[in-house]
């Protein structure tokens, strides 16, 4: 396999969720996370999972990731059930679970060397091309413990598109980072994904956020979690946070987020 070929537009990443629920026994109680879910992620789409803590946000995620099961329906990639976590659907959490006995471009070469047909010659060019993308192409060979916060999300980030997946679940990366560095990074993913192209699926419960990043921005209700409404934004990109466009469909869904959340708890 060349380079080129791997750089290359990934195939259809299609995810269709069907009467998904998923509920956990326990020996007390049992408690309902997620309630007849139905959507689907067209290819190259960044969809935004926004509600609440507790609403079933992340569970979702993991359904999706295959690290968990379903209790009821059914999650396909490109028309496959997910069984299990597979190659083609890379996860990146809050924390960024770098490896600390690694240097920078070691942590970002650790998922490649489990990719078939590359020759380490190979490896280290796409890590650097993915250090590149990121901006830390000069931090290579840096210890984990040197890095600012916002730096080893940008190294978990690289490490998590090095693979070349097809679809990127990311489960509230920015939360722990200061506004500044949320802002530069929101500017970077945007970036990001209009070279790769990626299907991402992003957790969040920052409206502002999800309106930032997000194609289309799928509300969910308090617990059990249900898609309560589902916002297309159309705003042109690169958008900024702080715009005035970003800010008024924002105060909206909030305003939506409120009623519906108000009303559960009535």
């Amino acid at each position: 396999m060349s380079i080129q070929e791997e750089l290359g537009t990934s195939s259809t990443a299609k995810l269709s969720i069907q009467n998904v629920s998923k509920l956990y026994r326990g020996a007390r109680q049992t408690v309902s996370a997620l309630e007849d879910i139905n959507m689907e992620v067209a290819d190259g789409e960044f969809v935004c999972l926004l509600g609440a803590s507790g609403c079933g946000k992340s569970t979702l995620l993991n359904l999706i990731a295959g690290l968990e099961k379903p209790t009821e329906g059914s999650i396909y990639t490109d028309g496959q059930p997910i069984t299990g976590p597979g190659r083609q659907r890379m996860v990146m959490f809050q924390d960024h679970a770098l490896f600390p006995w690694l240097d920078v471009m070691g942590n970002v070469l650790f998922g490649l060397n489990l990719k078939p047909g590359l020759t380490q010659a190979d490896r280290r060019e796409l890590a650097m091309f993915y250090l590149k993308l990121v901006g830390l192409e000069k931090f290579s060979h840096a210890n984990v413990h040197e890095l600012s916060g916002g730096m080893k999300q940008r190294v978990a980030l690289a490490r998590a598109l090095a693979p070349n997946p097809q679809v990127l679940l990311m489960d509230e990366p920015f939360a722990a980072l200061d506004a500044m560095t949320r802002e530069q990074l929101y500017a970077d993913l945007q970036n990001i994904q209009q070279k790769r192209r990626k299907t991402v699926v992003f957790v969040t419960h920052n409206v502002r956020e999800a309106v930032c990043l997000g194609d289309r921005v799928i509300l969910f209700t308090p617990r059990p979690g249900r898609i309560h409404t589902e916002y297309k934004i159309d705003l042109p990109r690169p958008r900024d946070i702080n715009d005035v466009e970003v800010a008024q469909v924002a105060r909206t869904i909030t305003n939506d987020l409120k009623l519906h959340t108000t009303s559960a708890s009535v």
